[in-house]
């Protein structure tokens, strides 16, 4: 296979954090995008080779054909991740990307058939959504291989970039969604809430549509899984009111108008803000006989996990031959793969 590579959403902000590093370990990523004027400049700077093409017409196959690996970082993703999917498939181009939605990992995985035909890897969330929590996952199983039910959570004392914040805006619409008898089950915003023991202590957390909610079931077949997230009693409590508004956060005028102030007001962390910055990790899970085991996990900002684990499943598909299909972080890279990050460690108990 081919070893060109390619950044696609090199001028974003998670996208301009991983051009860098990758340049710092001597890669030679192509980089892509629509903004002709800040993809030329990034290239200029960089001295990696620049293309400028849209997603939405067929010059995507067209700027793939001599690439073997895409890592996508252009979200949305829901409005995105199938048009570079189709793109690949047609180039037989491994798929990587930063997703954290629910829907992107679903239709990924229904195209593994595809994938397989085409022998190229899919596999969204190589990024903190969801590399950490999905090794959490696999890593409790391994100790509890019995385990019907599952819970995980994170707390985050960082920002979020632009393109984050419109992700969730898109998710305030879908509501909550968890695991239940092997089945994607959607709930209301903020559907149950309940104390975390994090490594630093407990703290109070609500119910969220993580990626996990998905991805942690392809990884370890457990059947029933929740998904937390830190957050005070005042925000859960304007989760649920937000419940009524549903209707209206699902019009695309409000959508758009929402997205538009984000763009207009919102930058990511800047890098003293996110070396000051951590994430914490717990999950649990339990046995029908009732039997339980733990984990805590502590990582670096969630910018920074994402740079360092995508490059990381770059290098090893640029190194390895891999079966086509769809995979989970655990599932290509094993489940100690998060722990052998930069910063990331781990402590277990059963």
């Amino acid at each position: 296979m081919n070893k060109q590579w390619m950044i696609y959403g090199a001028n974003g902000y998670t996208g301009r954090l991983t051009v860098k590093e990758a340049k710092k370990r001597g890669m030679r990523p192509v980089l892509a995008g629509r903004n002709r004027e800040a993809i030329e400049s990034m290239a200029a700077e960089t001295g990696f080779e620049g293309r400028v093409f849209a997603l939405e017409d067929k010059a995507a196959a067209e700027n793939l054909k001599d690439i073997s690996i895409v890592l996508h970082c252009a979200g949305p993703f829901s409005a995105t991740s199938q048009q570079m999917i189709e793109a690949c498939l047609a180039t037989n181009c491994h798929y990587l990307d930063i997703t954290g939605e629910i829907s992107v990992f679903a239709n990924a995985h229904r195209q593994s058939g595809e994938a397989r035909r085409a022998d190229i890897v899919l596999i969204p969330g190589v990024g903190f959504d969801v590399v950490p929590t999905d090794c959490l996952a696999a890593t409790l199983v391994d100790l509890l291989p019995a385990a019907t039910s599952m819970a995980l959570a994170f707390k985050s004392s960082g920002r979020m970039s632009p393109g984050t914040m419109k992700t969730s805006i898109e998710g305030l619409a879908g509501g909550g969604c968890i695991r239940q008898d092997g089945k994607l089950k959607w709930v209301p915003l903020a559907w149950k809430s309940r104390d975390i023991p994090f490594a630093s202590g407990k703290q109070f957390a609500m119910t969220i549509p993580w990626g996990d909610v998905f991805t942690a079931y392809i990884s370890t077949g457990v059947p029933d899984i929740e998904v937390y997230m830190a957050a005070s009693p005042s925000m859960v409590l304007r989760m649920k009111r937000m419940r009524m508004m549903k209707p209206l956060l699902s019009m695309q005028w409000v959508q758009n108008m929402m997205k538009r102030r984000i763009e207009k007001s919102v930058t990511g962390p800047a890098a003293g803000e996110r070396e000051n910055s951590k994430m914490e990790l717990w999950g649990e899970v339990k046995s029908a006989d009732g039997r339980s085991a733990c984990a805590t996990m502590t990582t670096p900002d969630g910018y920074d996990v994402t740079v360092t684990a995508s490059l990381g499943v770059v290098e090893y598909l640029l190194e390895n031959d891999v079966e086509g299909g769809f995979y989970t972080p655990s599932l290509l890279m094993g489940a100690d793969y998060a722990t052998k990050l930069p910063g990331i460690g781990m402590e277990t108990s059963s």
